[in-house]
Formats: C-alpha cells, sequence, structure tokens
C-alpha cells in the first residue's frame, strides 16, 4: 500500500522560506519520480517540481530558481525547498506519484497515489 504524508506548511511573509517533506512508504523515491502539486485558490492543480529517479528535476516557470526539490533515500522522503515566496505562491501543496513510476508527466489525473495536502500561506 503507497502512502505520502506532507508536513512543513504553515505561514509566513513574502521573501520568507519554507521546506515541505513527503514521507513516502510503499513505494521507493530512489526509484521512481515523485511531484509535488499546488492548488491555489480558485485555480486548478498545477504541478510545480518533479524529481526524476536519476535525481534530474523540473519546475513550473512561475517557481523555477525560487524551488528546489531533493529527496533523501535512507529516509524515504521527497522535500520542497520554498525561497522567496510570494503571496501568489499561497496554496494547498501535495506530493503524488504514479503507479510504478510510470508516469512523471504534468497531467494531474496521471497520477495514482497522493498525500493529503499541507497549506501554505504567505503574506504580504
Amino acid at each position: 500500500q503507497v502512502q505520502l504524508v506532507e508536513s512543513g506548511g504553515g505561514s509566513v511573509q513574502a521573501g520568507g522560506s519554507l521546506r515541505l517533506s513527503c514521507q513516502v512508504s510503499g513505494y521507493t523515491v530512489r526509484d521512481n519520480c515523485v511531484a509535488w502539486f499546488r492548488q491555489r485558490p480558485g485555480k486548478e492543480r498545477e504541478r510545480v517540481a518533479l524529481l526524476y529517479s536519476g535525481g534530474s528535476a523540473v519546475y513550473a516557470d512561475p517557481v523555477r530558481g525560487r524551488f528546489t526539490i531533493s529527496r533523501e533515500d535512507a529516509k524515504n522522503t521527497v522535500y520542497l525547498q520554498m525561497d522567496s515566496m510570494q503571496p501568489e505562491d499561497t496554496g494547498m501543496y501535495s506530493c503524488a506519484a504514479a503507479y510504478g513510476g510510470y508516469y512523471c508527466g504534468p497531467i494531474t489525473s496521471r497520477y495514482d497515489y497522493w498525500g493529503q495536502g499541507t497549506q501554505v500561506t504567505v503574506s504580504s
């Protein structure tokens, strides 16, 4: 059974930082891709970052250069370091994975496993 559990959300002022964690069980992050998504108020869920098994990453344009995705294999955990945060980064952040790691693209519906999400609020 695959489970993803996010933590680390909270409130921060513009320009501040947060680090989100995604603890994964039943799915080896070292061998498969894992993504971070967010859903901002009034908008559709969007992928903000993805980490491939080989260690390379992709980022959405609005967060590139400010967010960094990484993992710690020994803890089977994926992180999202968010710096220079802006009010438009406010939203519910979730990590996700596809069955067998067979999909690593941006389409939300192709991901099979989701965490419960963690709320991030950035004030101006």
